[in-house]
């Protein structure tokens, strides 16, 4: 855990409660009077944990471990069999674990994250909500914003930069991204800000454009910065299900993805996605929204996640 971390274990328990209600109980229901853990009930965790998100490929590979483990293992409980699917998951998480960005944000001044997603993903707000909490630990933080299409995502992320208490750079309806990451960063190297949150279009119908105003804006901000961006974060509705896999795939091949947020997991029973995210994607998970309060967005944890869908 790094000093730039917020996290709430309480918080994210309750962030969780429809996807534990989804894996956990119904696993305990499946699992619960019988004698013997028969080839039958395993498959029935499996079907659970392909209802719940967590994807075929992994809830059968997750079922074949538990089997292996089981054989070689004479307590059977059920509270056995729900510690070793819980072991499971927890690996899948650690296999792409992003390094902790702290020391690199203390030492590059400013500090550039492109935050890019599709409309709708809870991009804007995810922004605020990372700015408050760069704010929180004694940052000086600029947002960009470079959504230059719709006048709606400025006048959002214009409230949302206000609730964190930190400076948002904007320009007209219409103007060109590039020019605002450009004049955003320039503003943040000669103010000395510490850390700039660049905003961007949410189109994804058309991959080239999308593509070409991408590599635009790092081409900008790399004349100012040599180094920037130091990140490209990712945003994707949790509440998407499979439809989040969908556009973390077409996002990665138009721009190079350092790490995800995963929003909305509180709104959602679909929280199994992240495991198979951390399983398709070799990126990272670096936060996750439990919440729609300003302190909602947290740091992801594979432990603790798991931990918070397991335990009541």
């Amino acid at each position: 855990m790094g000093i730039f971390d917020n996290f709430n274990l309480d918080k994210l328990k309750n962030g969780l409660k429809k996807t534990r209600n989804k894996i956990v109980n119904t696993i305990n229901e499946a699992i619960s009077g019988k004698a013997v853990l028969d080839d039958k009930t395993l498959e029935e965790i499996e079907e659970i944990l392909v209802t719940s998100d967590v994807g075929a490929e992994i809830a059968e590979s997750i079922i074949e471990n538990v089997r292996i483990k089981l054989k070689s293992d004479k307590d059977r409980t059920n509270t056995n069999v729900i510690h070793t699917v819980e072991d499971e998951l927890i690996s899948i998480l650690h296999v792409n674990e992003g390094k902790n960005n702290s020391a690199e944000i203390l030492k590059s001044k400013p500090y550039v994250i492109l935050i890019v997603g599709i409309n709708g993903a809870g991009k804007t707000t995810t922004i605020g909500k990372l700015a408050h909490n760069f704010r929180k630990a004694g940052l000086k933080v600029i947002v960009g914003a470079a959504d230059t299409f719709r006048a709606a995502a400025n006048e959002q992320l214009e409230i949302w930069a206000q609730r964190a208490g930190v400076e948002i750079f904007q320009s007209l309806k219409g103007s060109d991204p590039s020019s605002v990451a450009f004049d955003t960063v320039n503003t943040a190297l000669k103010e000395k800000y510490d850390v700039v949150l660049i905003d961007t279009a949410g189109r994804l119908h058309n991959k080239s454009h999308l593509m070409d105003e991408l590599n635009k804006i790092k081409r900008v901000i790399n004349k100012v910065l040599p180094n920037a961006p130091n990140e490209t974060l990712l945003v994707l509705d949790g509440n998407t299900g499979q439809n989040a896999i969908v556009q973390a795939d077409e996002f990665s091949k138009v721009t190079d993805i350092n790490g995800l947020i995963i929003t909305k997991l509180d709104g959602t029973a679909k929280g199994g996605v992240v495991f198979q995210i951390c399983a398709k994607q070799k990126i990272p998970v670096k936060y996750i929204g439990v919440g729609e309060g300003i302190d909602d967005l947290q740091t992801f944890n594979p432990e603790l996640f798991v931990s918070a869908i397991f335990e009541n």
